[in-house]
């Protein structure tokens, strides 16, 4: 894997006299400068740094007895754990690069996924058994021997990860790695075909990870992860906390209360969420009775935070939150301190140090500031490139004027006289009716305005006499009995005549993937059934 990383191009900017300090390095300090300190905390228990990295070594050391070379992938299916965190640090000491899976992939794409990656080593959980056992006869790369239980004898090999470390030494050896040597891959949310493999290299992450201890992830965070770790969004703030020396405490599965409890128990100084469940924990009955002071700071990453929930929170939740808006790809990033930029909300952000934001029209021509476009960008974090899909890595790249190569993200937005980004839909989810372009941002920001509303989606649907019109998917607060009509009618009298919405839908939720973005498509494809779109 090593040749085919080295043989992609490199996007990301040059910095002069750059120098690296490997995660797998950097850690074994701590097992003696804080050895008794709590590395991790899960539903099992609490792992002390010294033990964390021992079990770590171990992993590392027995990957390389198994084989594995510097930049060899090694697969993991399962759901947030200590013992899962450490697989992800011990393929890294050993030279290895990680490939988180999804538990929620259906079969296929899973199997796919397994395949493209091209790992000899693939670790299951108890919990994702089910889903093993439905691609296991599929798999060609992985021999049976090395398809390994994390907490479970019920796979090919019969082992465990206890059995199949033996006595394996817990020895200091990490692995020499350079900036250019493969890190992880990350594969995109796709329900069709085989997702997308983001392949970022040890560059990307090394810079993601001093950059983000600005946000306080250092050594004295305490950082409750409700998010999963085959998520970019999860390892924005989980990496940087274990390369600082800070505590991670994780959750298997995401709960609104159980959240709180902990964050309380464990006096939480931050946590990294996405924008339903800021909704979802605000909502909690018993919310304002749980101790939150220890809150330092929020993060928010996946899709835009509604303004009036950053109201909410910054109210009701101590501690500032920081909005992040990139992609998993790289190249784009933002940042928004809600702190400092209270009438700022409804944005993004501003660009990151490093970074640059450009809009860019239908013909890839730069527009102004204040016109709406597609977003591009550049930053010092850009992935290597779509693992083992070229054309599809050139065909999400813009060229400047300039001559730099900027990565397309797919979102309308557009920047505002200071600098704030604006994200108004994706560009694939923008409605055009009677030739006019619609923005479901908008819409819904306008239907949340009703008292009744808890949640909205609008997407367009076919109209014979306009191409496409909006039609709004609504989530009723509990108890709320207004009618569809009653609230289009409220929204309609605040629109302008060509976003006027055709009609309301009420629906008891919305599909959400589990990192909590809206999943249209799904909304959009019983209406366009036999037509184009």
């Amino acid at each position: 894997m090593k040749k085919t990383v080295e043989a992609m191009p490199n996007y990301a900017p040059a910095i002069e006299h750059e120098t690296m300090d490997p995660i797998g390095h950097r850690i074994q300090a701590f097992a003696h400068s804080q050895g008794n300190k709590t590395a991790l905390i899960d539903e099992k228990g609490a792992v002390t740094w010294a033990e964390m990295i021992s079990r770590s070594n171990r992993i590392a050391n027995r990957l390389r007895e198994d084989g594995l070379q510097t930049g060899d992938t090694v697969a993991g299916l399962s759901e947030n754990s200590a013992e899962y965190t450490m697989l992800y640090l011990g393929t890294l000491i050993a030279g290895g690069c990680m490939v988180p899976l999804s538990g929620m992939a259906s079969g296929e794409a899973l199997a796919l996924m397994i395949e493209d990656c091209d790992t000899r080593f693939l670790f299951v959980s108890e919990k994702n058994l089910d889903l093993f056992n439905e691609i296991n006869d599929r798999l060609t790369r992985v021999t049976p021997e090395r398809r390994i239980g994390l907490d479970t004898r019920s796979v090919d090999s019969g082992m465990d990860i206890s059995d199949w470390l033996g006595d394996t030494s817990d020895e200091v050896r990490p692995a020499s790695v350079t900036l250019d040597d493969p890190f992880n891959i990350i594969y995109s949310s796709g329900t069709t075909g085989t997702p997308k493999g983001i392949l970022h290299d040890y560059r990307f992450r090394q810079r993601q990870l001093v950059r983000l201890a600005n946000y306080g992830l250092d050594g004295d965070c305490i950082n409750l992860v409700s998010t999963p770790l085959y998520s970019n969004t999860t390892l924005v703030s989980a990496l940087p906390t274990i390369y600082n020396g800070g505590t991670l405490i994780l959750m298997g599965k995401f709960n609104a209360l159980r959240f709180l409890e902990l964050a309380q128990e464990h006096k939480v100084t931050h946590a990294m969420l996405v924008p339903v469940q800021y909704s979802r924990i605000m909502a909690e009955p018993d919310f304002d009775k749980f101790d939150l002071s220890s809150f330092k700071a929020k993060l928010c990453t996946s899709a835009p935070l509604r303004g009036s929930v950053i109201a909410e929170a910054m109210k009701r939740w101590p501690g500032n939150i920081r909005e992040v808006y990139g992609l998993t790809e790289g190249g784009i990033s933002t940042t928004l301190d809600c702190a400092a930029n209270p009438t700022k909300w409804d944005s993004v952000g501003v660009p990151t140090e490093g970074s640059e934001i450009r809009i860019i029209d239908e013909d890839g021509k730069e527009l102004p500031q204040g016109e709406i476009g597609e977003i591009v960008g550049r930053a010092i974090s850009m992935m290597r490139g779509y693992y083992h899909r070229e054309q599809q890595t050139l065909d999400m790249l813009w060229t400047s004027p300039e001559g730099h190569t900027f990565y397309r993200s797919g979102d309308m937005g557009r920047l505002d006289e200071d600098g704030f980004l604006y994200i108004l839909d994706r560009r694939k989810d923008m409605i055009i009716s009677g030739g006019f372009n619609i923005y479901a941002v908008d819409l819904e920001k306008v239907l949340l305005e009703h008292p009744a509303v808890a949640d909205v989606a609008v997407i367009g649907i076919p109209s014979e006499h306009w191409g496409e019109t909006p039609l709004g998917l609504v989530v009723r607060k509990p108890g709320m009995t207004d009618s569809e009509q009653s609230i289009l009618d409220f929204a309609n009298a605040k629109l302008g005549k060509t976003q006027r919405i055709a009609g309301v839908e009420f629906r008891d939720e919305l599909p959400r993937s589990t990192i909590g973005k809206v999943l249209k498509r799904e909304l959009r494809e019983p209406y366009w059934a036999g037509q184009k779109k």
